[in-house]
């Protein structure tokens, strides 16, 4: 196989390319490599501005769709199809809003629901990841209980209601078994879709390097399940307080206290429409903070940890 001759000191680089174009391809080659690492590079750098830049779009374009729906609620009040009493205003309401703080039930009524919230939703996590850990490791549990847990989250929550008075009275325990029955199904089926998406290498890993059967639970797979987890966790979430809601509003009375439910049957019982609007929009403004400060910050650092959180999504 003949040799390329090695290039002289009176050589041009036209002489070199002509004897030896392999150097060429190569150079060329290695140039584009070059270039392509300091793409990279760059992109990499910009992502990491990108990240701990703020976007304001972010802020600015929820508070612009709040305010362009507050004038046309507005505007159709000012319109008159319906009397005042019926569909009150959005000052009406901040009056309203205004005068339950002063008397001190707006903030009671917020403490007693988000305690309430809270509370049984944390207890429902307790329940529900040991149990779908279970069902997710023991295929025989599975067959048998999944159809069961898959049931119960289709459930109306506000079915348990009756029964939940009838067993525990009129009672906070009323209310929190409400809130475990509307959470911890959703909760267990979202770690166990968790688990199912979990490459079989994981498991492999796991056992090569010894892991019992606990700490491939613990340690292998709730760690690879996180994403598929924190969704159940936010469907929980919802169930939790839209449950929390249908036993506040029905179960009243007794020793249980008075929450954001509460508030909204005694608007419907005086019909009080701005009491009932206080009350709607409080519930709906928990539910979109509870998203916002706790769900979402953790939801984009999981991604972005494991390289999933796409540029439209920063």
């Amino acid at each position: 196989m003949p040799s390329n001759p090695a290039p002289s000191v009176g050589d041009s680089p036209v002489d070199v390319v002509e004897r030896n174009p392999s150097a060429a391809t190569q150079g060329t080659r290695g140039r584009d490599d070059l270039r392509e690492l300091e793409a990279g590079l760059d992109s990499l750098q910009s992502d990491n501005q990108r990240v701990h830049r703020i976007d304001w779009s972010r802020v600015l374009l929820p508070i612009v769709a709040l305010v362009v729906l507050v004038l046309i609620w507005q505007l159709y009040v000012w319109m008159g199809f319906k009397r005042r009493d019926l569909v009150p205003g959005p000052l009406d309401v901040a009056g309203q809003m205004g005068a339950l703080w002063n008397e001190g039930r707006l903030q009671e009524a917020m403490w007693t629901s988000l305690q309430r919230g809270v509370l049984g939703f944390l207890i429902s996590v307790a329940i529900a990841t040991p149990i779908g850990l279970l069902l997710a490791q023991v295929a025989s549990l599975r067959r048998a209980f999944g159809p069961l847990i898959s049931g119960l989250q289709v459930l109306p929550s506000v079915a348990w209601v009756p029964a939940a008075i009838i067993w525990f009275g009129l009672t906070d325990a009323t209310v929190y078994f409400v809130v475990l029955m509307g959470a911890i199904p959703s909760i267990i089926n979202g770690l166990i879709s968790g688990v199912d998406q979990i490459p079989p290498q994981f498991r492999r890993m796991g056992t090569v390097l010894g892991a019992s059967r606990l700490q491939m639970a613990l340690q292998v797979v709730l760690p690879a399940a996180l994403p598929g987890y924190l969704g159940g966790l936010k469907q929980g979430w919802a169930f939790s307080w839209r449950s929390l809601m249908a036993a506040e509003i029905i179960a009243v009375g007794g020793t249980i206290g008075f929450g954001l439910g509460s508030m909204l049957n005694q608007g419907r019982d005086l019909s009080d429409m701005t009491l009932v609007m206080s009350a709607i929009l409080l519930i709906l403004a928990v539910g979109i903070l509870i998203e916002l400060l706790v769900f979402g910050p953790i939801e984009k650092r999981l991604l972005r940890n494991r390289g999933l959180l796409t540029g439209s999504t920063r």
